[in-house]
């Protein structure tokens, strides 16, 4: 049967353990996708001659730019592990309460500091007018299916967004090295190259094949609320604790007349230079560029003032604030901290025919996996193991 387009039923997002690995238990399907975006660059350089008008060729000189970026609804931390960030998790199915008071195991991106050969992406899509999660009841890939991989894969952001009717929604982006496309095949070869050679990854001197595991309905999302795995998170059980803010602010944050938060943002850049080197056509490596400066984004209608000076403001300490995500039990299901902030800014906006608002931006610097001052640091209620 012909295919007419693609639509979000037919299609699942799946990312590896590392981009050298291919089994099916070295792979996770990544739960309540709502976007992903791929695209790939080619740089090129003319070469032009005196006694042509038209170039007579058009070289690449530099490697390739491939990207993919996804968003999905924030549930129970099982997308985040899968991704390679650290989550503390102190719960299980049955008492999914999480800790908050102590990180002691690790930064949320202490797992994206460290060299590595990344982690391969593949968009796995069904036959027409299947849905990828319940075709044949999760059936594995099969020889109708299609797969668009991305190799050698690293984060370069990551970003929480909550706000008043709208669900807790994850934005990720992600830079590559390479991409293929296979179609009518049960395995699917590897996106991945060799980044010492700039050559297609091989094991055992043959091109590497990949086995997707069976798609389902959650993927790994195995926190539970009420009997069922978490579906989203909604705007009505998120709690931001702001105390420790209050003096770096003009007016009051936190408790019954704190100001009224309406949105708030997490934004965990993980920008990379890639290393080139002579003889390759790959970058060899991409390292974090450091520091790392991490942002909460707070916007909220003004309820009072309080007495501050900004004198005083600049000469305080860092400070700490908390979001808390519940689930429709009302357990913990997801718990961000930030520690060791300091205000940016803070702007007021006030007009006539709407409520006074005031945007604040406070910002942290990742510290090292065992640095428990300074840093985001993420707890989730999910207990699913992963790449088992």
């Amino acid at each position: 049967m012909s295919r007419n387009r693609v639509i979000y039923q037919s299609e699942g997002l799946f990312v590896s353990e590392d981009a050298s690995l291919k089994l099916k238990a070295d792979h996770e399907q990544l739960g309540r996708v709502q976007s992903a975006n791929y695209s790939f660059t080619i740089n090129r350089q003319d070469v032009n001659q005196f006694g042509d008008l038209a170039r007579i060729d058009s070289l690449v000189l530099d490697p390739p730019t491939v990207s993919l970026d996804f968003g999905y609804y924030l549930a129970d931390g099982f997308n985040e592990r899968a991704l390679g960030f650290f989550v503390q998790n102190s719960g299980t199915n049955n008492n999914r309460k999480v800790n908050s008071s102590i990180f002691s195991e690790g930064n949320f991106a202490s797992g994206h500091l460290t060299a590595g050969s990344g982690v391969n992406f593949y968009i796995l899509t069904s036959p027409n007018g299947e849905d990828l999660n319940k075709a044949g009841n999760g059936e594995a890939p099969n020889d109708k299916d299609t797969v668009i991989g991305i190799g050698n894969c690293y984060v370069s952001d990551y970003s929480v967004d909550l706000s008043v009717g709208s669900l807790p929604t994850v934005n990720v982006t992600v830079e590559g090295a390479n991409m293929n496309s296979v179609a009518g095949s049960l395995t699917t070869g590897t996106p991945a190259i060799d980044q010492e050679a700039g050559t297609i990854f091989k094991n055992g001197g043959a091109a590497t094949n990949i086995q997707l595991p069976n798609p389902t309905e959650n993927g790994g999302i195995e926190g539970v609320a009420n009997g069922t795995p978490i579906t989203a998170l909604r705007p009505g059980d998120i709690t931001l604790v702001l105390s420790s803010l209050e003096s770096d602010s003009l007016v009051k944050l936190d408790g019954a007349d704190g100001a009224h938060v309406q949105s708030a943002s997490i934004s965990v850049p993980l920008s990379r230079t890639p290393i080139d080197r002579l003889g390759s056509r790959f970058p060899f490596a991409r390292e974090v560029d450091f520091p790392v400066s991490c942002t909460l984004n707070v916007s909220a209608v003004v309820s009072d003032s309080q007495s501050k000076n900004l004198a005083n403001i600049l000469n305080l300490g860092e400070s700490e604030a908390s979001i808390t995500l519940k689930d429709a039990a009302s357990n913990d299901a997801i718990i961000y901290t930030l520690k060791g902030l300091k205000i940016d800014s803070q702007s007021f906006s006030s007009s006539i025919g709407s409520n006074k608002t005031v945007d604040l931006t406070f910002s942290t610097q990742i510290g090292g996996p065992n640095d428990a001052l300074n840093g985001i640091f993420m707890s989730g209620c999910g207990d699913g193991a992963i790449f088992t």
